[in-house]
């Protein structure tokens, strides 16, 4: 069973101790992950929809809730309930009510528990190394994705920090997998210093 714990090395800890300090885009975590940086990359508008599958505690999720404004919906789905409730205090703090927090298992059918093509964007971020079924994980994303949505993929490159190199998704075997799963390589994004990001449409 898929379990959505972020891997994280110290660097990505020291990100997320500014973030929960309500530093999201300072510090060491600019030239690591640029949660902002990355999110304009996916050309969201004010009143979409998004979903960011493992979410953890929200490295994405402010971004994207400020992203597609008060009248947009952020679902935050992870299988950690406490990953979920330092979210929910987080967004609380930033005075985000855009945000829907759903506890889920991703490598199950149906299993982000969200309608059928009903968002403009999913989000997969630093989740795919550590899933058992890889596919049904995109999957689940191509089912929610409306016509003519993007999914974004988010791994750990070939570099040194990270998981170990034989758990890493590489950029060709994710490429695979979305094709596998009716998504078009759109482009590529830029990932920060330790991750690659592919940008995906789905199939009309």
């Amino acid at each position: 069973m898929f379990r959505a714990v972020r891997f994280l090395t110290m660097v990505e800890g020291i990100a997320t101790q500014q973030m929960t300090a309500g530093d999201p885009a300072g510090g060491m975590e600019e030239s690591f992950l640029r949660p902002d940086h990355i999110v304009d990359s996916f050309g969201l508008k004010p009143g979409d929809m998004a979903a960011d599958f493992g979410c953890g505690a929200g490295f994405f999720v402010i971004p994207l809730a400020r992203a597609v404004g008060s009248g947009g919906r952020v679902f935050a789905i992870d299988i950690q309930k406490e990953a979920l409730s330092a979210l929910r205090t987080r967004a609380a703090t930033a005075h985000l009510l855009n945000i829907d927090y759903v506890w889920a298992d991703l490598e199950l059918p149906a299993g982000s528990h969200l309608k059928d093509q009903s968002v403009a964007l999913v989000l997969i971020a630093n989740i795919l190394f550590q899933a058992s079924d890889k596919e049904q994980v995109i999957r689940e994303g191509g089912r929610v994705l409306r016509p003519g949505g993007k999914l974004a993929i988010l791994e750990w490159d070939d570099r040194m920090s990270g998981p170990p190199m034989n758990m890493r998704v590489t950029k060709a075997h994710a490429t695979e997998l979305a094709e596998r799963c009716g998504f078009s390589l759109v482009e590529e994004f830029d990932g920060g210093s330790h991750h690659y990001g592919l940008l995906f449409n789905k199939h009309s």
